[in-house]
């Protein structure tokens, strides 16, 4: 057995970087029993390597790749073009052509082949590099076969390939190239299988594309092929598509396309039976690699030969359950506002904070809603209550319900579990909601918490080692005892329910619609509608100071706030930075990843904003800004009350409008004060367990303390125990988490790994309108900028925000915007209580907001309605 050739049965498991990801499978596959594939070979990349190793000229030109970025599409054209000539012209070395034509020998150098690549950065777990290098069909004689393996080799250095390799961390000098040379089978009908339906991901339904001649035809898109879905053994679905094209082998060699017999155009690709028969062999291949593949098969004879099987790499992972039932899982991301995958640390802080029943997958958090959605007495419940923060979780949900037969409802004499005080926004479910109309109440409960966290300060710094770790365990309990106080609680319930009894009975009354939006303006005790106005001030302090705002206009490093100090007015602009970071610097985006880098350590985040708050605003706005949204509620509050005293009963109704409005500004504020408190004890965790992180690093136990991320909180603590660690687990998590940051995550999931997707349900809406949910009343026209990181935001005065999500660390952008549209979001989530407060019309939850909207589109947000229009 030479290492420069390996037939498919001389391979093994251990080899990917002698035979690359396809030509790997295929020697797994021919290792299956009953499964058929031609009979090949696979020239390794020892091969290559020898043909390459003394060309200095290639690695020259591989150097110069290196250096470039993806944006440099010109150089990157030119310099692979030289490459593919080096490889193309290249001899192959004569022990590599000498082992080529042994193998040939062995299985007839008069038939037909296939040659392939197969790199070794291909077909992987979470990358498939699919159709990146090329591939020859039909290919007759020892001669051509070399001349094609050559190509082959070339087109490792094609330009999507450079292209595809820069955008997935691959270095081009590391990736080698294998090549397949496989007994062509000349089908009837050949295609794809996924043995997990690429369009809802899920994987009980298999999805079957086929065609009539060779599969390059639908490879390339020349036809649309039958598409049958089969569930356990069912067809479900068929769609037999016009089929007036076909690839067919010549018998001199290469392929022709041939126009099929307009009889034949709109038969099956394949007979019922062969569909069945071609499941169940992709159930067993599937079986046999333990995950989803996508298959590739062609049918001669009335046998189904396999070409190519990898594994499909854009499925979200189905949180993980300890049965085999049928379960629901809801986002917590798309309630929180942040659906951005967690470091392993923040998913564990998360966890320990709430009672919820949570599962992970794809480095999110999700809550299995099963339970609820089983007993009759709970289900409705819980959907209207997602419902009324995201439609389309609802009619997600309302979807499932209606099959009937996935979620069974328990017998009527039985409860569901309860689901636990968990996520807040999820699980409202059962809380009193009475609370005495009283403003005092709000200002004791921050009082509370302010006190709770001086004193928690205060007593970690005593702490270090495991105590530290037993520590914060214990005062976790504390931060779940605020956030889930029942007189908080209840003043958020309140609040919440004024604002629906308002909107409900001002329409039915009045006409009115959406009221609450402006009677929620500029309420007292919103900490992070405070925090957007705090740093107007700080702009304030500095607008004096040109010497500062020049220098600020230039700054990269962190230690900017140092260097202030040399230019007049520096020490102000310190002190005004440090004031506020001091009240608000444990915020950032995503802030409920214990891990994400805080304002406090990286000022520097904050600088466009405070640039931008003194281009565009005049001294002394943010208390302006305050109190005209004040007074807009004010005014708005007597025009309700006097119009509905001319009404029949009018009294008794301005009334009990009078006592819901007071409801709405006295509580309404609170309800971002308790993730304020849950973020600024995790700051105080952090900070406490980074320093451990040091004396970690200083033992040699851990290469640099940001690592701790990657671990566990239950293993963190045996990490600082043990003084033990295996780093391969780091590595590994470095990676899944790179794979989580390119994963979607849904709404909503079931067990099966099906996505369901919601609609908005909507009516006499003009035609090209982009829907979404209504949250702040209003219609706004402006330039929309498409924002997906708040450090890039360079906003003008009227802008319109259009970003992905929204969370408390966006607030300081909202005092320069007119309005805002995001993807993800409810009527209670961040940015809609920020926006209603500020009086922005916002619509959120607009699916693919930030594709379908260009930055810099002239556009009309219609607040109250809830749609989009470009302008």
């Amino acid at each position: 057995m030479s290492s420069l050739v390996l037939s498919f049965q001389e391979m093994d498991k251990t080899q990917l970087l002698l035979v690359g990801g396809k030509g790997l499978h295929l020697g797994e596959l021919s290792k299956i029993q009953g499964i058929q594939v031609p009979e090949g070979f696979c020239v390794t990349t020892v091969g290559y390597q020898k043909a390459i190793e003394q060309n200095e000229t290639y690695h020259a030109l591989v150097g110069q790749l290196a250096m470039l970025n993806v944006e440099d599409r010109g150089q990157i054209a030119e310099i692979s073009r030289k490459i593919r000539q080096i490889l193309m012209e290249i001899e192959i070395p004569f022990d590599v052509a000498y082992a080529v034509t042994h193998y040939l020998s062995q299985l007839g150098e008069e038939h037909a082949y296939a040659v392939r690549s197969s790199a070794t950065a291909e077909d992987l777990p979470h990358a498939s590099f699919a159709g990146q290098q090329d591939t020859y069909l039909n290919i007759i004689g020892k001669e051509a076969i070399l001349q094609y393996i050559s190509k082959c080799w070339a087109s490792l250095f094609t330009d999507r390939a450079v292209i595809y390799r820069m955008q997935n961390g691959f270095d081009h000098s590391q990736v080698y190239l294998s090549v397949i040379v496989q007994r062509m089978v000349f089908p009837q009908a050949s295609g794809i299988l996924f043995t997990a339906d690429p369009v809802s991901s899920n994987r009980k339904l298999l999805s079957i594309d086929a065609s009539f001649g060779l599969g390059e035809a639908l490879v390339s898109g020349l036809v649309s092929p039958d598409c049958y879905k089969v569930q356990e053994g069912e067809i479900v679905e068929k769609r037999i598509a016009t089929k007036k094209l076909a690839i067919y082998g010549r018998k001199e060699g290469g392929t022709n396309t041939q126009q099929i017999d307009p009889v034949q155009q709109k038969t099956q690709a394949l007979t019922e039976q062969q569909i069945l028969r071609l499941e169940r062999i992709g159930r067993q291949i599937e079986a046999y690699f333990g995950c989803p593949q996508d298959i590739e098969w062609c049918l001669a004879n009335d046998t189904f030969y396999i070409v190519q099987s990898r594994p499909i790499t854009t499925l979200y992972p189905i949180p993980e359950a300890n049965d085999q039932e049928n379960h629901v899982y809801v986002s917590v991301g798309h309630q929180q506002m942040m659906t951005d995958p967690m470091k392993p640390l923040g998913l564990s802080f998360f966890l320990l904070t709430t009672s919820a029943p949570m599962r992970r997958a794809g480095g999110r958090l999700f809550v299995d809603i099963t339970p609820i959605l089983a007993s009759s007495d709970s289900r409705e419940t819980i959907i209207n209550t997602l419902g009324h923060s995201d439609p389309l979780i609802k009619d997600a949900l309302t979807t499932i319900i209606e099959r009937g037969n996935f979620i069974q409802l328990l017998p009527n004499d039985k409860k569901a579990p309860s689901p636990g005080k968990g996520n807040k926004s999820i699980l409202f479910m059962g809380f009193q909601t009475e609370i005495e109309n009283d403003p005092t109440i709000v200002s004791d409960l921050i009082k509370q918490s302010q006190a709770s966290i001086e004193e928690l300060k205060h007593n970690i710094l005593t702490k270090s080692g495991s105590d530290l770790l037993d520590f914060i365990l214990e005062d976790i309990q504390q931060l779940k005892k605020t956030l889930f106080d029942p007189q908080g609680t209840r003043a958020i319930m309140a609040a919440m329910n004024a604002s629906s009894w308002i909107n409900e009975n001002m329409m039915k009354w009045l006409g009115e619609k959406n009221v609450a939006d402006t009677l929620s303006q500029s309420v007292p005790n919103n900490i992070t509608s405070e925090m957007g106005l705090a740093l107007m001030d700080v702009a304030d302090v500095i607008r004096p100071y040109p010497e500062v705002i020049d220098y600020l206009q230039h700054v990269k490093a962190d230690s900017f706030l140092d260097e202030l100090l040399r230019f007049d007015g520096g020490r102000e602009t310190r002190d005004a930075i440090y004031d506020y970071l001091s009240k608000y610097g444990m915020r950032c985006t995503g802030e409920i990843d214990i891990t994400r880098t805080r304002w406090s350590e990286k000022p520097i985040t904050l600088v466009p904003m405070i640039l931008g708050n003194i281009k565009n605003f005049e001294p002394h706005a943010s208390n302006r800004k305050f109190e005209q949204g004040r007074q807009e509620a004010l005014k708005k509050e007597q025009e309700l009350l006097e119009q509905l005293k001319q009404l029949p009963d009018g009294e008794q109704k301005a009334k009990e409008t009078k006592r819901m409005i007071d409801l709405i500004r006295n509580f309404s504020g609170y309800r971002e004060y308790p993730k304020y408190g849950m973020v600024n004890r995790y700051f105080v965790y952090k900070q406490a367990l980074l320093k451990e992180a040091e004396r970690l690093v200083q033992a040699g136990v851990l290469h640099e303390k940001e690592d701790v991320h990657y671990l566990t909180f239950e293993e963190l603590h045996e990490v600082v125990r043990t003084s033990k660690l295996d780093y391969q687990i780091i590595s590994k998590r470095k990676d899944d988490y790179k794979f989580f940051e390119k994963l979607t995550p849904p709404r909503v999931i079931t067990s099966d790994g099906e996505i369901i997707t919601g609609e908005y349900k909507r009516e006499n809406l003009p035609a090209n309108a982009i829907v979404g949910l209504a949250v702040s009343s209003g219609v706004i026209e402006g330039r929309a900028r498409v924002i997906l990181n708040m450090e890039d935001a360079d906003l003008e005065a009227g802008d319109i925000l259009v970003t992905s999500f929204t969370d408390p660390s966006w607030t300081p952008l909202f005092v320069s915007i007119k309005g805002l549209v995001t993807e993800v979001g409810g009527l209670m989530t961040h940015g809609a209580v920020i926006a209603r407060e500020y009086g922005l019309p916002a619509v959120v939850g607009v699916e693919n907001a930030t594709k379908r909207i260009k930055d810099g589109q002239r556009i009309r947000v219609h607040g109250t309605e809830g749609y989009i229009e470009i302008l």
